[in-house]
């Protein structure tokens, strides 16, 4: 009697274990990523953007956030990344290692362009991305490649027939001896050096709102790519 019940508790831990792995997998239920409300309202709901609405705020960027097609949303830990890299930069450039640099002592509206090379006017979902790649024009006038690349990591291909694709934005620069073609164009791309690209990986796509489409920029990236020795 005591063997059948160690099997029967052994077959429901079996079955339990499999749920969850099942569950994790897709998620635990069915995935909507729509919701019911304007870009920055969303953005506004969820801590992790705190930073980035003071931001937005402050520049008075609000309904342009709205008006974008496509927005790639910062993080808290992207802008405190950027403000970290800024104090590390005026030390060596000042020579004071006691210096203290704030988010309070980032002059705002000096950086409005930056932020609006993260909105885009056209709606790019990840179904409208390809692996290759487009140059897509931000809202501050420069162009940035936008691709969505399979991958896969994290996932078992037994269990997605179809990989998974990660949405990259990413900023061309010149090379560190100031050479390298800076397109302007998609045909002018197989002219690039990989040591161009700066690319951001995002975290979380194709959340879509009544306004646009928001892609969350990953944890590690630093606002405006600061910090990068080729740019």
């Amino acid at each position: 009697m005591k063997k059948l019940i160690m099997i029967c508790i052994a077959i429901v831990t079996v079955v339990t274990v499999y749920s969850c792995k099942k569950d994790y997998v897709i998620g635990g239920s069915l995935y909507n990523p729509k919701v019911d409300m304007t870009t920055y309202d969303y953005l506004k709901t969820k801590k992790l953007f705190d930073t980035l609405i003071i931001m937005v705020d402050r520049m008075g960027l609000k309904d342009e956030v709205n008006a974008s097609g496509t927005v790639f949303a910062l993080t808290n830990y992207a802008i405190s990344n950027y403000v970290k890299e800024k104090q590390a930069h005026l030390r060596i450039k000042l020579n004071d290692e006691n210096l203290v640099f704030t988010f309070d002592s980032l002059k705002l509206p000096e950086l409005k362009d930056s932020l609006r090379a993260y909105l885009f006017k056209d709606r790019l979902p990840v179904e409208a991305l390809s692996e290759v790649g487009k140059l897509r024009k931000s809202n501050d006038g420069e162009f940035r490649l936008i691709q969505a690349i399979p991958t896969t990591d994290y996932t078992d291909p037994n269990i997605f027939p179809v990989k998974p694709k990660y949405v990259y934005l990413t900023k061309i620069v010149k090379k560190e001896d100031g050479t390298g073609t800076i397109p302007t164009d998609s045909t002018q791309l197989p002219l690039v050096d990989p040591e161009q690209l700066l690319q951001a990986r995002v975290q979380t796509s194709g959340i879509i709102t009544n306004t646009g489409v928001i892609h969350v920029v990953n944890n590690n990236h630093t606002f405006t790519f600061f910090g990068d020795i080729k740019n």
